[in-house]
């Protein structure tokens, strides 16, 4: 069974799903802060312009046709033999703007078109038809291009109604339509402007923890942007500058106990080599040395990576020289890199981590596999041995300084159980990690994640 590194930035899963649909970017939340309130003013305005400005100024200018159209029905009732037809369509036409024709002797519903969903100005000009001129009448909007048609039943046939679409259509819904909709787009686009230089300072915020914690250098990084920002800058400049002063005392400090340490032994060692005539002289001398190696792998714990700087590093090729190292002894170790893998390392670190895992497979195992590759953001590298295997409760337990699953402290049967220990501090001193889990072909399997 494998496993994968967690996300950090969803460290408890993938989020739900309704945020699974929400930006995850401050910069798209902010966004979407600004536009949605944006959106519900358009929506609640236009739907009150329409409520009341629009549907006002639809119902008068319907009234006011109306008002036309019942006038020149009126004038033409006053005229029985329509013998002034031609003057009060004139009439009409230079003041009212309506064109007018009369089709005698024919019935209304030989001219009618078939109904339709009916639109709100043609909605407006039939109930003010109907209650204006109390005829059977018919309308279309749609026949004729920018005219609409009115037909009304009259005693000596169909009067015909042309008018111009502008006298039921006001100009100030476009208008305020596109203004509301153009500032909105202006102020969008000023908004987002502004937002993204604000979200910059933490996004290099943000690089430059990152940066760090991967034990890379943070070059010309400063406090900028809005206060709140530069308070979080300023506490990880601070932070920053309190780690390197401790890891610089801790290196000063065990570069003082290395000397303290190794004098005293160099004179033990000496003595004892003058002593060879004492039976139990060898005892000693043998003690002497698994002090001296204990005290060399207690400073390489805690001394780690020291003040190795990162650089770009050929990984498949470091991994080629420890292997080839490892199996001088004609041990058999099968490696497989899939691709080029450079990335920022700390050469010699990496080369300790290394070494310490696939040396540890080596003494378990009789056989050996490496395999290193691009698993999209992350470089992995596995070590599979065919050896006994831990239990899983112990997994994390033998990453602990000086843990060892046997109980005995003979270095010979096992080290004094740091090689893990510095295996896991050099990978998360890069921005990964090292975990333990049991291998497809039994034993046990290292894994390394490596960001790019």
């Amino acid at each position: 069974m494998t496993s994968s590194p967690p996300d950090p930035l969803y460290p408890h899963g993938t989020p739900g799903p309704v945020r699974r649909f929400l930006p995850r970017s401050l910069l798209g939340r902010a966004v979407l802060i600004i536009i949605t309130p944006l959106i519900l003013l358009q929506v609640i305005s236009t739907w009150v312009f329409y409520d009341r400005h629009y549907d006002t100024i639809t119902k008068r200018l319907a009234q006011g046709l109306a008002g036309d159209v019942a006038a020149v029905i009126a004038l033409l009732e006053q005229d029985p033999g329509l013998q002034h037809r031609r003057e009060v369509f004139q009439l009409a036409r230079s003041t009212m703007q309506l064109q007018l024709s009369l089709t005698e002797a024919v019935e209304l519903p030989m001219l009618a078109r078939p109904g339709s969903v009916r639109s709100v100005v043609e909605a407006r000009l039939e109930d003010a038809l109907r209650e204006r001129l109390g005829r059977r009448f018919a309308i279309d909007t749609r026949s004729i291009r920018e005219r609409v048609e009115i037909l009304v039943q009259l005693p000596q046939g169909v009067l015909r109604v042309l008018v111009t679409s502008e006298r039921l259509f006001s100009s100030t819904t476009y208008i305020f339509i596109s203004w509301t909709i153009g500032s909105s787009i202006l102020l969008f686009g000023i908004a987002v402007v502004f937002m993204r230089n604000q979200v910059k300072p933490i996004r290099r915020l943000a690089h430059a923890a990152d940066s760090f914690g991967k034990g890379r250098e943070v070059r010309d990084f400063k406090p900028e942007g809005a206060t709140e920002v530069r308070q979080a800058a300023v506490a990880f400049i601070s932070m920053r500058d309190r780690i390197k002063r401790q890891i610089q005392q801790r290196t000063e400090m065990l570069a003082g106990v290395s000397h303290d340490l190794r004098t005293p032994l160099t004179r033990m060692k000496l003595q004892l080599e003058m002593l060879q005539e004492v039976p139990d002289a060898k005892y000693l001398q043998a003690d002497v040395s698994e002090m001296e190696h204990m005290v060399e792998g207690y400073l390489a714990f805690a001394r780690g990576e020291g003040q190795e700087t990162p650089a770009p590093t050929d990984l498949g090729r470091l991994l080629r020289d420890v292997v080839t190292q490892l199996t001088r002894d004609g041990r058999a170790l099968d490696l497989h890199v899939e691709q080029d893998l450079t990335l920022p390392l700390r050469r010699e670190g990496m080369r300790r981590c290394l070494t310490n895992l696939i040396a540890n497979a080596q003494r378990h195992g009789q056989h050996v596999a490496v395999r290193a590759g691009r698993r999209k953001s992350l470089v992995e590298v596995t070590i599979d041995d065919d050896g006994p295997g831990i239990p899983p409760e112990s997994y994390e337990d033998v990453f602990k300084p000086f843990f060892r699953l046997e109980q005995s402290r003979n270095p010979a049967t096992g080290g004094i159980g740091l090689g893990l220990t510095i295996a896991r501090d050099v990978a998360r001193s890069h921005g990964g990690d090292v975990a333990l889990e049991a291998a497809p072909g039994g034993g046990l399997r290292a894994r390394i994640w490596l960001p790019v």
